[in-house]
């Protein structure tokens, strides 16, 4: 199947972050489709970095669509976003669960776990397994500047896409914003499971 291309990425983030469900998520050597994903919006989304973080706001100004937004989370985990624009609400994608499919030897090596549902269900698990580190901030995943070995393909498979809450967020909490490939077990959390903050 073909890389997606820019054009994918300069959507609406909540269309790209649904349609990214079922894409398979290829990284120098390892792969995985994507099991669900979240979408975070540059306007009107506390939630966002770009609400709270002058430098993602620099990011997605500088950035081409479809470039990797990677941050350091809680001083534990890289996590693995990326950059829309373009269409009618620019924002960040985080990728938060894949289902293994390439490479399952090194990710079970870099997570030191052996079951196939401990690789990646989650989004530091699966930056982990993978390798994705801060330096691969800024990554393009399409166009000319990709990196051989990295990007995102079309997988070709039927996928029924659920919405749901967003994880461990305590701003903009009721969001429906997530999105879940259904009864996938390698997903974080599943569906309709997510604690909702206390109100305040």
């Amino acid at each position: 199947m073909a890389f997606l291309t820019t054009g994918f990425f300069e959507r609406d983030v909540l269309t790209v972050a649904r349609d990214l469900v079922g894409v398979e998520l290829v990284w120098q050597g390892c792969s995985g489709i994507i099991v669900e994903t979240e979408a975070y919006a540059v306007e009107g989304d506390p939630a966002c970095h770009t609400a709270s973080r002058p430098s993602a706001r620099e990011f997605v100004k500088n950035k081409p669509s479809g470039s990797a937004y990677v941050y350091f989370n809680y001083g534990m985990y890289w996590l693995f976003n990326i950059l829309v624009k373009g269409g009618e609400r620019d924002g960040l994608v985080l990728v938060r669960a894949l289902d293994p499919r390439h490479g399952i030897d090194e990710m079970k090596q870099r997570r030191q776990k052996e079951k196939l549902t401990d690789l990646c269900s989650g989004p530091g698990k699966l930056a982990l397994a993978l390798g994705i580190a801060g330096i691969h901030h800024g990554t393009p995943l399409v166009g000319r500047s990709r990196p051989a070995g990295c990007g995102l393909r079309a997988a070709g498979s039927d996928v029924e896409v659920l919405s749901d809450v967003r994880v461990g967020i305590s701003q903009a909490a009721d969001f429906p914003w997530r999105f879940l490939a259904r009864d996938n077990p390698h997903v974080s959390v599943k569906h309709g499971r997510v604690k909702m903050p206390p109100v305040r």
